[in-house]
């Protein structure tokens, strides 16, 4: 994996930097304009001692693996420590656990660079309710409409493998779930992400032809739909469209805050390898579309001066300029399988390299206290 990080390293800086051991001493790459980390993705768990290990991340201006004094529990980081415990997502920096022993679902800091290693905080959320014809065992992610749990007005959605899409509000004294079923097959494997923009959840239909969308003060239970119409696909070779269908595609909806624009990212993946009967996927590629208020859908190969990020965290983008030694116009993928970077002008070519991550979590900026 550090093989990897190098190679990114030289395709984006274009020179190498110093590895920096501690999160203090990292303050030439902060934005200093915001007073925030630079996004990061989490590498790794060095071992400390007892059940803790040092946390390793990999700062997106910078692309090589850093040590940081903060110490993490081992069981978020690395791959089989212990079964009864598992991360299902993440949102904000935040990671959404599932602890099979006590069946709880909790809200955990542990990966926040920023937050308190001496005073984690570990949020239970209610007892999940399951629908009839609906399972909650196998979730698909999760997503917050604030950076916080702890903030009252802090709404948790969950969506699980299937038609159940849950919400709750974790700091009310008595917290339940809202629990809708949804009846189109389209969103059971989807993806849920809020829209600050818009103040409502939303799910892109399998195929990206679709998207529902939930203001819980209007939809208790049927959501508003909007139907896509795709532009300049002209623009696509015949090379690569052929490419593009022999591979598994999935879509993820991303909003820039900065500039107040709407994205949907198909990201299209193939097996390269069997290992022990599991197919390791490897990214192709990756098509963006803008989206406007009236359902088009117009492919391109320019976002400007931002970086989008797909993890199993709730994607996000941010403006390169922010934070120096980042690179604009980018997709940057950290997944279980593996890491890719995009290009998404063509100029560089596509680098997917095969690896395994406990934690495949891109964290976004957060604010230095």
């Amino acid at each position: 994996m550090s093989l990897l990080l190098t190679k990114l390293s030289r395709l984006r800086l274009g020179k190498p930097t110093l590895i920096r051991s501690s999160l203090l001493i990292l303050s030439n790459s902060f934005s200093i304009s915001l007073l925030q980390t630079p996004p990061c993705s989490i590498v790794a768990g060095s071992h400390c001692g007892g059940d803790l290990g040092r946390l390793v991340v990999s700062y997106a201006n910078e692309l090589i693996s850093t040590t940081l004094e903060k110490k993490v529990p081992l069981e978020l980081v690395k791959d089989g420590y212990n079964d009864e415990m598992v991360t299902i997502g993440a949102s904000h920096g935040w990671i959404a656990t599932f602890n099979r022993e006590d069946e709880v679902l909790r809200l955990q800091d542990d990966l926040n660079p920023v937050a308190s290693d001496t005073d984690p905080k570990r949020i239970p959320l209610p007892a999940l309710v399951t629908l009839p014809h609906c399972q909650t065992e196998i979730i698909t992610n999760v997503s917050m409409s604030r950076s916080s749990p702890e903030d009252k007005d802090c709404i948790v959605a969950v969506k699980f493998f299937g038609p159940q899409l849950s919400f709750c509000k974790p700091s009310q004294s008595y917290s339940k779930w809202h629990n809708i079923k949804i009846e189109n097959p389209c969103f059971f494997s989807s993806r849920v992400m809020f829209s600050k923009k818009d103040d409502m959840f939303c799910i892109p239909g399998s195929g990206g032809h679709l998207i529902a969308s939930w203001d819980l003060r209007k939809h208790k239970r049927k959501p508003m739909l909007q139907k896509l119409r795709y532009q300049n696909l002209s623009e696509l070779t015949k090379a690569k469209l052929e490419l593009l269908v022999s591979c598994v595609a999935s879509e993820h909806l991303v909003e820039s805050e900065s500039t107040g624009e709407t994205f949907l990212v198909k990201w299209y993946q193939k097996a390269a390898e069997i290992v022990d009967g599991i197919a390791k996927m490897k990214t192709k590629d990756v098509l963006v579309f803008k989206l406007d208020e009236e359902g088009n859908a117009s492919y391109t190969k320019d976002i400007g001066d931002l970086c989008i990020f797909l993890s199993k965290s709730e994607p996000f983008c941010v403006p390169a300029s922010s934070f120096p030694g980042m690179h604009s116009n980018t997709v940057f993928i950290w997944d279980v399988d593996g890491v890719a970077m995009v290009d998404l002008s063509g100029f560089n070519p596509i680098i997917s390299n095969i690896g395994k991550f406990t934690a495949p979590f891109h964290i976004p900026p957060q604010n230095i206290k």
